[in-house]
């Protein structure tokens, strides 16, 4: 079994657990991101993107920092969910992750699952990865409503 195959089961896993104890947060909007990465040893990243909930889309801003091994910049497509969520503003916060990655040309997939401090549970599916990146970093983001 491989390393992000492993990740990748880990991170349903906790999102299911998350979704069993939280039951009061039973609403879920679907996002569509666009993420920029850059970086040698310290990294930023930045982007924009869309929250459709009840009917309704909200802009997203996106940025953030990682530390660790940084080599190169991409840019990602993300499309997914967001649950636990009882009011779009739920999504704003900060999401913190450990992980590793690569991605070349146009090659490169993965799944994130990620949670905020109000307890909003992001699941993303990259769709599009574009650069020469290579990383193992911790890594933070922040997630706004314009």
């Amino acid at each position: 079994m491989s390393f992000a195959s492993t990740i990748r089961k880990s991170a349903i896993a906790i999102a299911a657990l998350a979704a069993m104890t939280a039951s009061a947060y039973a609403d879920t909007g679907s996002v569509h991101l666009k993420v920029v990465k850059a970086g040698f040893g310290i990294g930023g990243s930045g982007g924009d993107g869309s929250l459709a909930f009840h009917g309704s889309n909200y802009r997203l801003s996106i940025g953030g920092l990682s530390a660790g091994f940084i080599i190169g910049a991409s840019e990602t497509r993300f499309s997914g969910a967001v649950s636990h969520i009882r009011s779009p503003s739920d999504i704003a916060g900060v999401y913190a992750a450990v992980g590793a990655g690569a991605a070349a040309g146009n090659a490169g997939a993965g799944v994130i699952t990620l949670t905020n401090e109000k307890g909003a549970i992001l699941t993303l599916t990259a769709s599009r990865v574009v650069g020469l990146i290579v990383n193992v970093d911790l890594s933070g983001m922040v997630v706004s409503l314009r």
